[in-house]
């Protein structure tokens, strides 16, 4: 393990940070690239990235396709050489699709969760491209890496580990949610990190493991490279900078919000989720439901019962029409109190 960088294969980060995915459109280009530029794995979400093309609402998957490139083009191209990752769900419909796009337009790591990407090794077959599952337990991770190897005779190039105290989606129940502690998830990314060692050792390679969910300053990295951890992902810390995708309303309502703002919801799209308490949250606890149309996007969604579009309720809240939308967040989002520039968060990490 590298003190201060994060070793993938032939790829280098002089700053072991990677920027979580978020979507929908919170981590495009712009953000991507700058952190690329301070050293760092910059991260496109392709969650419904389409979104601001005039087509999206007759053909989202096709406009997604297109601008899976489009902003990876752009990310690279500002990236100085920088490294440019796109996160993408396993839940999202034509999944396939989106992998064979991102690696088509020369992204250099896929990360992939909301579910195992048991087939993520023959999508990218033929590429350069770095693969990194994101797994959540010793349990997910022993299942997906036993069927990579048998079947493709792979191994991961990353590990990420995501906890309890993530943004957006949680892989995790209400129960579990409310029975989390510290010290218990500490222990169980002891024992991922562990099994990802043995798999690296059985095999003469290094696989490095970030942990994700609750990072928000260079304490809680300190924290996790004690725990055997070769760097972290963090993404509610990355909302308020200058260099973030989202509207300047988006950014202010994370600055505005106070810790009991920070709630558990049910998500249409069958998973619990942790989002900023608003007039919009309001109305769906009271059993509102406001659906209309279907911008086909994950597996799981079925428009007929479902009480509200995920897709809009996430753009609106990008685009700053944030009491009519969805505010994803991450636990730490209360502390966020100023915007910041990129490159002064990377310079805490370094």
């Amino acid at each position: 393990m590298s003190e201060n960088r994060l070793i993938i294969g032939d790829l280098v980060a002089g700053v072991p940070v990677v920027q979580g995915g978020m979507g929908v459109g919170v981590s495009l280009s712009g953000l991507a690239s700058a952190v690329a530029r301070a050293g760092g794995i910059g991260v496109i979400s392709t969650a419904q990235i389409g979104f601001k093309d005039p087509n999206f609402n007759n053909a989202p998957i096709e406009c997604n396709l297109k601008a899976i490139k489009t902003e990876i083009e752009k990310a690279k191209s500002m990236a100085e050489g920088g490294i440019i990752g796109v996160n993408i769900m396993v839940a999202t419909k034509r999944y396939e699709d989106y992998v064979r796009a991102a690696a088509s337009a020369g992204v250099d790591i896929i990360i992939s969760g909301a579910g195992l990407p048991m087939n993520l090794p023959e999508l990218v077959e033929g590429s350069n491209v770095k693969i990194a599952p994101i797994v959540s337990s010793r349990k997910a991770l022993d299942v997906l890496t036993k069927y990579w190897l048998k079947k493709y005779n792979k191994l991961p190039d990353m590990v990420v580990i995501e906890g309890p105290r993530a943004g957006g989606h949680l892989g995790f129940t209400r129960e579990e949610l409310d029975e989390f502690t510290v010290e218990s998830y500490d222990a169980e990314i002891v024992n991922i990190i562990e099994g990802v060692c043995n798999l690296g050792d059985t095999n003469g390679v290094h696989i490095p493991v970030v942990v994700a969910g609750g990072v928000y300053t260079r304490d809680d990295l300190e924290h996790y490279k004690a725990l055997g951890a070769d760097g972290v992902q963090m993404a509610t810390r990355f909302v308020t900078t200058v260099e973030c995708d989202a509207s300047d309303a988006y950014k202010q309502t994370y600055i505005n919000a106070s810790e009991e703002d920070i709630v558990i919801i049910k998500s249409p799209v069958g998973m619990p989720g942790r989002a900023i308490h608003n007039a919009f949250v309001d109305r769906v606890a009271s059993g509102e439901r406001f659906m209309k149309g279907c911008r086909q996007c994950v597996k799981t969604c079925n428009p007929a019962t479902t009480p509200f579009c995920i897709t809009e309720a996430l753009i609106n809240a990008v685009e700053g029409r944030v009491d009519e939308g969805l505010l994803f967040c991450g636990t730490n989002a209360y502390r966020a109190n100023k915007i910041e520039t990129v490159a002064d968060i990377m310079e805490e990490f370094a």
